[in-house]
């Protein structure tokens, strides 16, 4: 296993870590949980320039790496919605749309290896996850500064409905160039 795809696995493996310290009420683990996500968000550019650049890039990583992110960035949105950090309605409605992108990209991609090929994430799908990991960031960075989430509610809806406009785009781009994999026999 290479460098590029054994960083793919420590962002899998710091999910849980991320995932205990966000949930934890107490203002240091929300700024530890903030390091361990942006540590994770940094070994998603790592591994893909590793890979580039040293000439790894492998069929595990295509396919794992986009894998990884969707877990990361899942796991967030489902600790915020269960924090209370979105509203109820709203925040479901909106990873509920996340969700089916992932899903429905999740499947497109199995469509695809079945026919042979791999799939590498688009333009849009990186700009999806960038955004999506911005989003997170800053939402974290308010709840540890501003635990009374009246205050960021209104400023985390927004980055919530701006990243799920990315995923939108992102979805339909995606299945608008991979459309001819679902044909129907």
């Amino acid at each position: 296993m290479n460098t590029a795809n054994k960083l793919t696995l420590v962002r899998v493996a710091l999910v849980p870590v991320f995932m205990a310290l966000l949930m934890i009420d107490n203002t240091v683990c929300k700024w530890a949980a903030l390091g361990v996500f942006i540590l994770a968000s940094v070994t998603d550019a790592l591994d893909g320039y590793i890979a580039r650049s040293r000439n790894q890039i492998t069929t595990f990583g295509k396919f794992v790496d986009p894998l990884a992110d969707k877990i990361l960035t899942t796991a967030a949105f489902l600790v915020f919605l269960g924090m209370g950090v979105y509203r109820p309605v709203s925040g479901t409605i909106a990873l509920m749309v996340i969700l089916t992108r992932e899903f429905m990209v999740a499947g497109v991609r199995l469509a695809a290896v079945g026919e042979g090929t791999v799939i590498a994430a688009s333009m849009w799908g990186k700009l999806k996850t960038v955004m999506q990991m911005i989003a997170i960031i800053i939402t974290i960075i308010l709840i540890a500064m501003f635990p009374e989430r009246v205050v960021i509610r209104l400023v985390v809806e927004l980055l919530l409905w701006v990243t799920v406009g990315f995923t939108v785009i992102s979805g339909v781009e995606y299945l608008a160039k991979n459309w001819h994999l679902m044909k129907l026999k």
